[in-house]
């Protein structure tokens, strides 16, 4: 056999191998062994130089030949394959447009800030200042500068978390430090009366923190707005105005407000507010556990006392102060069972609002 004979059974050979590739990469390598570095064609190129003289423009002209052919039927088959490919990967992810479309949901403001805001728009409504405050207070402005002094017995009520020392030992604990989280927002309340002359009319909202176990009705880490009011001639009547146009403005026009003597060491006189149960109005259910009441908020007129540490004369200035739980006014407005369940990111809950 003639080398321009091989050359032909090389050419058929190649061809029937091409035809017969079924996907992309078996026809490479199809390509690699006929027309690669190491292929049987390039074999046939670089012996050229042993072919006889006589012998050589026929062979070199079979050999581009074939090397022609080869490649148009590969170029052929690849763009084939590459269609069929391509119609494969098509039909595979082939999306039904006549489906409905899937909405991106957008997201929403959490439960607990919404209500701090509209707590907010209320009071500013009213002619109330918003005035922020430091998380991190001093036991001077948490408790003594509200007339709890060390030896007091209201501070059990108000266990909180004392920060390291600088040493970094260990937890300073009551005694060993005067730097603490703040268990109420009225911190706030002695440095605006330090800073600012009366009149006053400010609300405080931020986050409170005390030594409580969570419970549906307890969180050792919660949201207050407390509000103070400082002017001349302000009397309790003032204070109960106030508190009824709140409770009516948040909860509703049908709902009542009822105050109870309580004690605060700040305060004097004191009361705690209750507000007419939504669910059974007013005529005693579960959830207010047979009262038809629900507690709200405290109050009460400035002590005396505590306009002495600030150094406002308590005998031109009256004020009143009061203080209430975001999360449990959230809980109120829309009956919810729990604090805790604003607290578990269960968006099947949250959506609700």
């Amino acid at each position: 056999m003639t080398i321009v004979d091989e050359l032909q059974a090389l050419r058929a050979q190649a061809l029937a191998s091409i035809e017969g590739a079924s996907a992309s990469d078996a026809l490479e390598q199809v390509r690699v062994n006929v027309l690669g570095k190491s292929g049987s064609l390039t074999a046939y190129l670089r012996s050229m130089g042993s072919v006889p003289k006589e012998q050589r423009a026929e062979v070199g002209k079979t050999l581009n030949l074939v090397r022609q052919a080869v490649e148009g039927t590969l170029d052929r088959k690849k763009a084939a394959l590459e269609a069929e490919e391509l119609e494969a990967r098509m039909a595979a992810g082939a999306v039904d447009i006549t489906l409905p479309g899937r909405a991106q949901q957008v997201g929403t403001r959490h439960l607990i800030s919404r209500i701090q805001d509209e707590i907010s728009e209320i009071f500013l409504g009213l002619g109330y200042n918003v005035v922020p405050g430091n998380e991190i207070e001093t036991d001077y402005y948490n408790f003594e500068a509200l007339n709890t002094p060390a030896d007091h017995p209201a501070r059990g009520m108000q266990d909180t978390f004392y920060v390291v020392d600088r040493s970094g030992d260990k937890a300073a604990v009551r005694g060993e430090s005067d730097v603490l989280l703040r268990t109420q927002t009225s911190g706030v309340q002695a440095h605006v009366m330090e800073s600012q002359k009366p009149p006053i009319y400010i609300i405080a909202p931020g986050k409170v923190y005390r030594r409580d176990v969570a419970d549906p009705s307890h969180l050792p880490q919660f949201n207050q707005v407390e509000g103070l009011v400082v002017d001349e001639g302000i009397t309790f009547g003032d204070l109960k105005g106030t508190l009824e146009y709140f409770t009516q403005h948040m909860f509703g026009e049908d709902r009542r407000t009822r105050l109870r003597p309580h004690y605060f060491p700040f305060t004097e006189p004191s009361c705690e507010g209750d507000v007419s149960c939504g669910i059974c109005h007013g005529e005693g259910c579960r959830f207010c556990k047979g009262t038809g009441w629900v507690e709200v908020f405290g109050a009460g007129m400035v002590d005396p006392n505590v306009f002495g540490y600030a150094g406002i004369d308590p005998e031109k200035y009256s004020g009143f102060a009061f203080g209430m739980g975001v999360e449990r006014i959230a809980c109120l407005k829309y009956n919810v069972p729990d604090l805790r369940m604003l607290l578990t990111g269960d968006m099947r809950f949250l959506r609700q609002y």
